[in-house]
């Protein structure tokens, strides 16, 4: 297998190795957080801000911000743009959520049509001028959008082991205030709950998580990772321990294979996870449904119809 050679030849492994660190590392952020993100129907505000990602690149290429040559200063220089760009989108949509639904999503979509016609631009305009002045072209457009495996190196990995520590300190800190808002939230509102606060802080743990996903799975499918998990999640139990395990399994389980995938078969990454992911997703609709089939039978006439109702 290419994979095992990879990773066990010595003049292969220092160049893979960081990948695969590096796509555990951000499959556990983002399983960790996807919970939220479907619970509380996030998905569409995650899309804007992974295309605000995108917006965020162009300018840092534009600026002169290229992250060229590995270093862990390069590296957080064009992280730190990027994610100032992503912070101020996810802030802005933080704070039309609490408008009517309808004029959220149409802000939402603005900002994400914004944000893509911006990336685009700045990035023609700084690879004109890479060209100009014999300076590294910027990333084509397609790796932005899909990722690239060999973008990644092990400051990119330390980087997203760092997210990772940041995300878990404030999954351990903020647990039970956002599992409270995220199922209920005007009864944590009633409660005394700052629930803006609690709001703002998980978009800025999706800013984060989105930026550094990025580089592993591209713009587009960045969110889909914040996603997937925990829909599978949810398919298969209701109860917050369970979901996080089968979150966090079913991120690992994808990204590996996901990465196994591209590896052997030549195929871009971040198409390749998500493409597990999806029939993972596809398999746990079945399971569920399969075993609430199983439950009526067994409870006979008059049981629950869905689901949800047998799950209560």
């Amino acid at each position: 297998m290419k994979t095992i050679r990879y990773l066990t030849d010595p003049a292969l492994a220092p160049v893979f190795w960081p990948i695969v660190l590096a796509a555990v590392a951000i499959a556990l952020t983002c399983a960790l957080l996807s919970p939220i993100v479907v619970t509380r129907r996030l998905a569409f505000v995650g899309q804007g801000v992974s295309h605000a990602a995108f917006g965020g690149v162009g300018l840092a290429y534009a600026l002169g911000i290229t992250g060229v040559g590995g270093t862990l200063a390069s590296e957080l220089s064009l992280l730190g743009v990027v994610l100032a760009f992503c912070l101020i989108a996810a802030l802005v949509m933080a704070r039309l959520g609490r408008d009517r639904a309808g004029d959220a999503d149409t802000a939402i979509g603005v900002v994400l049509v914004a944000a893509m016609a911006v990336g685009f631009l700045l990035l023609q305009v700084a690879g004109e001028r890479a060209v100009a002045l014999g300076r590294p072209k910027p990333p084509s457009v397609e790796a932005v959008l899909f990722g690239s495996l060999t973008s990644i190196g092990p400051v990119d990995a330390a980087i997203a082991g760092a997210v990772l520590a940041v995300v878990l300190v404030a999954a351990w800190l903020w647990r039970r205030p956002a599992v409270f808002w995220a199922f209920d939230e005007p009864a944590a509102e009633a409660f005394g709950l700052r629930v803006h606060l609690i709001r703002d802080g998980v978009m800025l743990l999706l800013a984060l998580s989105i930026v550094t996903t990025m580089r592993l799975a591209g713009v587009i499918l960045a969110t889909a990772m914040l996603v997937l998990p925990g829909a599978i999640a949810l398919r298969l139990s209701r109860r917050l321990g369970p979901v996080m395990v089968l979150s966090v399994g079913a991120g690992l389980v994808g990204t590996l294979a996901g990465l196994v995938l591209s590896f052997e078969q030549g195929l871009q990454t971040g198409p390749s996870i998500v493409g597990v992911l999806i029939v993972l997703l596809v398999g746990s609709a079945l399971s569920a449904r399969l075993s609430h089939g199983r439950a009526l039978a067994a409870a006979g006439p008059g049981a629950p119809t869905t689901p949800r109702e047998t799950n209560a």
